[in-house]
């Protein structure tokens, strides 16, 4: 059980915690900050460069297949990034599906933060499963995000929710989702993972701004599904109230051409070094779109 005095010691963390005040201090000068999927090294690197280049604050994080797959070191690898970086740079699991992987992760790597995603589950048990395990992240000092609704698709290494039925966040679920104790929500607004088509994205921006009036000074919102988003969409995005802006495609896409179209064709340490810079390049351009260049001073 926790008494008021220990939940008073728990949430006093909270104030230095690097993923809360870098979602904090954007939520205040509203901008976003990038939260970028990093699958290997040379991502890493190029995204601290960015970070670094572009004096901005930055959110590395993985899915729960990079534990997996390697057995906690890419983790390892940005935390240790993180600690040398001269901006404030979190690391955060995101799409963590499982108590199993949940308490690993908090017990065993170096997180700054988890996304504890019971969204495959019906409300009232993703409620309580993310309210237990939010309450076991904070004691140790592990700050959470939790998606309310339901955001349809997948993504390459997190579970595709397309069978089930995607559910808009309403304002109500708002409330329901700053009682288990999360630090940020990721609300559904038309916004889904993985590809669009050829419509393209059909966000409701009244729905989302309607539901950051109810979280503003409460939690921050965490923007999911921007592949394919134009610079335009996402400034909206940020103008209507959101502070983490997810990205995977967005940062990586002249990674992936480069290496497609250069594989073979140059010595490997150039294609590497190349691709580094590819990712530095374009991921500092979205920053410059979330408005987070040179938001990095104060922190140190």
């Amino acid at each position: 059980m926790v008494t008021d005095s220990s939940k008073t010691t728990m949430d006093s963390w909270k104030d230095k915690e690097r993923y809360v005040r870098i979602l904090h201090d954007a939520e205040a000068g509203e901008y976003g900050v990038l939260a970028v999927i990093a699958y290997n090294i040379e991502q890493i690197v190029g995204f601290v460069r960015a970070a670094e280049q572009s004096r901005s604050p930055l959110i590395i994080q993985f899915f729960p297949w990079a534990i997996d797959a390697t057995d906690g070191l890419l983790v390892r690898t940005a935390a240790d990034a993180a600690s040398r970086a001269t901006v404030p740079i979190a690391i955060h699991l995101d799409h963590a599906q499982s108590e199993e992987i949940i308490k690993h992760a908090a017990d065993n790597l170096p997180f700054d933060s988890i996304m504890i995603d019971m969204s495959h589950h019906e409300k009232e048990v993703n409620l309580q499963k993310t309210r237990e395990l939010v309450e076991y992240c904070n004691r140790r000092q592990i700050a959470t995000e939790a998606e309310p609704g339901r955001i349809e698709g997948g993504e390459d290494g997190v579970m595709d929710t397309a069978g089930l039925e995607a559910c808009m966040t309403t304002p109500e679920e708002v409330d329901e989702f700053v009682g288990t104790g999360v630090d940020a929500l990721a609300p559904a607004f038309g916004n889904i993972h993985g590809e669009y088509g050829p419509r393209g994205p059909q966000l409701d921006f009244q729905r989302l701004k309607m539901i950051h009036r109810k979280a503003r000074g409460r939690v921050s919102l965490a923007l999911h599904g921007t592949n394919g988003f134009s610079p335009e969409t996402l400034k909206k995005c940020v103008e209507a109230g959101v502070s983490k802006v997810n990205v995977n495609k967005l940062v990586l896409e002249d990674y992936y051409e480069h290496f497609n179209s250069n594989a073979g064709k140059m010595p490997h340490t150039q294609l590497i070094e190349v691709g580094i810079q590819n990712v530095a390049d374009l991921t500092s351009y979205w920053m410059e779109i979330c408005g987070s260049t040179g938001k990095a001073g104060g922190y140190f």
